[in-house]
C-alpha cells in the first residue's frame, strides 16, 4: 500500500491521547505503516549507560503512530486529504482542499 504522508510534512494528530498535537514527520515506517512525529507521543525510556551516554538513565523520545491516526495540514493549516496529479509530465502529490501542489 502507498502511504500518502513524507518525511518532512507537517501533520495533526486526529486520533488518541496526542490528538491535535501539530508536528514534522520525522520518519516514516512503511512496513508497519507508523510516522514518528516530533514533539508528539512523548514515551519515557529507560537507556543503560554505554560510551555515548555513560550516565545511562531515562530517556524521553518520539513513540511511533499508526498512519491512519495523523492527517497532512496544507499551508494554511487546513487538514487535507492527498490526491495525485500531473504536472509539467510529472506525479505530483495534491491537496485534496485546495488543490494546491503539497
Amino acid at each position: 500500500m502507498k502511504l500518502k504522508i513524507k518525511t518532512g510534512d507537517v501533520v495533526r494528530i486526529v486520533a488518541g491521547d496526542h490528538k491535535g498535537t501539530e508536528g514534522k514527520v520525522m520518519s516514516v515506517d512503511k512496513l508497519k505503516n507508523k510516522a514518528i512525529v516530533e514533539g508528539a507521543n512523548m514515551v519515557s525510556k529507560h537507556e543503560k549507560p554505554s560510551a555515548k551516554n555513560p550516565q545511562g538513565g531515562i530517556v524521553k523520545k518520539e513513540a511511533p503512530i499508526h498512519i491512519s491516526n495523523i492527517a497532512l495540514l496544507d499551508k494554511d493549516g487546513n487538514v487535507t486529504k492527498v490526491g495525485y496529479d500531473i504536472k509539467d509530465g510529472k506525479k505530483v502529490r495534491v491537496s485534496k482542499k485546495s488543490k494546491e501542489v503539497i
